[in-house]
């Protein structure tokens, strides 16, 4: 008799798609599922979604993964959740209705609240608790910008009577249809609230910024069956599966790639891009702009890691397709490197929403340089991927100087490290061996991992090591003269761009 397959059903919510994601007791991919989502920027800098359509999408892509197995739905052993981090929403406590758009990662409407905590003296206070500095990227200040602009919802918070979640708290409270109000230590880590040396939400920073604890969900470990998800099954009836994971989107990623061991290090390529290294059970203090923030944590131990964030990545590839129609798909940019590998002395900095890591100046706004009466699309089109590369190289650079350690190897993922140019430009840039898996979805897949570990498919960090795959490696080519030179370009670029400040009403 054949046995039967296991499977975990991993739900990957980002910022431009939601996903479902099945896979094997191997880790193999057996299916999948995926809808867009719309974003609304109706001022410049504001970056919001609907929390409804977040939550329809991804209950429409589980349901396109159930028809999909048909019968074999009843061999999924977990659900794994992973999610765009930050995000912000609040919703009614009594009805579940979302109270507000959900305030984005990205969005920079907070920036008035963050120059005010600046004012108050507390950078150093939440970055001694937190291991965050204040930026409008993290949570803490998007529930405050709510609060101070919709005064009735502050009032019904003070009442107990609104909940806040990250877009993991938000999914496990619908498909627990409003039983379980939950977060685990890694979003956590990403709102500015919590204290990552104590491991619970802060009181004097709730105090300091006028947040109700209330509102704020339990914390629980990144792996743990916590609840059952209830998924009504369009074939014939509902499905209880445990939701056994919960893990921020970048975590995940960091234990998908296998990073186990301290001094493991990747760099995701998604809508922006997220460059961590593991650090133990010791957290690493920064003084060159990155963060020090919660990697994973289980019942016994937390695992600390570093974090340099670029706020655009392939979100730059996206501008060439949608704002300036130089190609009709992302796909089409690696026809400009057949043409030409060369950028012709063209730097495009891409700082449509600030620059992240290791500047975290909000106010910075896009430019380029360079162009010529010989510059040509595939000189434009290749500068804006060069970008993505240079980004990340102002994160490892700061990563070595925090963590005193060279890094000889980076772990890719994300759709952006399909692209052969970025990747070898990424090589050749750093002076260092880039290592792509076999399956790019390794956010989907650490978030797996950790449930499969929940649940007894997987049995430990070994096992799942086994069943991490390469498929290509790229090392450097460029002669160090030529590196150091094109790196020279980016870093005066960088500092043109800076000086031409914006700020926006």
């Amino acid at each position: 008799m054949t046995k039967e397959k296991s499977y975990i059903l991993s739900i990957d919510q980002g910022t431009t798609s939601s996903r479902a994601i099945l896979f094997d007791e191997k880790g193999n991919m057996v299916t999948s599922s995926q809808l867009e989502l719309s974003i609304s920027c109706k001022h410049s800098g504001w970056v919001e979604q609907d929390p409804e359509e977040i939550w329809e999408t991804v209950y429409e892509c589980i349901q396109m993964v159930l028809r999909k197995i048909g019968n074999e739905r009843k061999n999924i052993k977990a659900i794994g959740i992973t999610n765009q981090r930050e995000t912000t929403i609040l919703w009614d406590k009594t009805t579940g209705k979302p109270l507000y758009q959900a305030i984005v990662w990205q969005s920079r409407q907070s920036q008035e609240i963050c120059d005010r905590y600046k004012e108050m003296g507390l950078e150093e206070l939440i970055q001694k608790k937190t291991g965050l500095l204040i930026n409008p990227y993290f949570s803490g200040s998007k529930i405050a910008w709510i609060f101070e602009h919709f005064p009735t919802i502050y009032e019904k918070a003070k009442q107990n009577e609104v909940l806040f979640g990250t877009v993991d708290t938000y999914l496990t409270y619908r498909l627990t249809e409003g039983k379980v109000h939950i977060t685990d230590y890694t979003n956590a880590a990403r709102t500015m609230l919590f204290n990552i040396y104590e491991g619970k939400w802060d009181q004097e920073l709730l105090e300091k910024m006028n947040i109700p604890e209330s509102i704020l969900p339990s914390v629980v470990p990144s792996k743990g069956i916590y609840a059952e998800a209830t998924i009504l099954n369009k074939i014939d009836s509902f499905l209880h599966i445990p939701i056994a994971s919960m893990m921020g989107d970048q975590q995940a990623s960091l234990f998908g790639q296998c990073c186990f061991e301290v001094g493991d290090v990747k760099n995701t390529y998604g809508t922006g891009c997220f460059m961590l290294m593991n650090t133990g059970k010791e957290p690493v203090s920064s003084k060159e702009g990155l963060l020090t923030t919660i990697a994973w944590a289980d019942e016994n131990k937390i695992t600390y890691a570093l974090e340099g964030s670029v706020f655009v990545g392939g979100s730059a590839v996206s501008w060439l397709r949608d704002g300036l129609r130089m190609i009709e798909q992302s796909k089409d940019v690696e026809k400009s490197s057949d043409v030409t590998t060369e950028t012709n002395g063209v730097y495009v900095v891409p700082a449509f929403v600030g620059l992240g890591t290791p500047y975290w100046d909000n106010d910075a706004r896009g430019a380029i340089f360079g162009l010529t009466r010989a510059t040509t699309k595939e000189h434009f089109i290749n500068a804006t991927v060069a970008s993505i590369a240079y980004q990340s190289k102002d994160v490892m650079e700061c990563m070595k100087k925090s963590a005193k350690v060279n890094i000889h190897s980076l772990a890719v993922d994300g759709g952006a490290s399909s692209n052969h140019y970025l990747m070898q430009f990424q090589s050749d840039i750093l002076d260092c061996k880039i290592v792509r898996p076999e399956c790019l979805e390794t956010t989907a897949m650490g978030v797996m991992y950790m449930a499969g570990l929940a649940v007894g498919l997987f049995s430990s960090e070994e096992d799942l090591k086994q069943l991490h795959q390469i498929q290509q490696i790229f090392l450097p080519k460029m002669k160090k003269e030529e590196r150091d030179k094109k790196y020279q370009g980016w870093q005066k670029a960088i500092e043109a761009t800076r000086v031409y400040k914006v700020k926006e009403s």
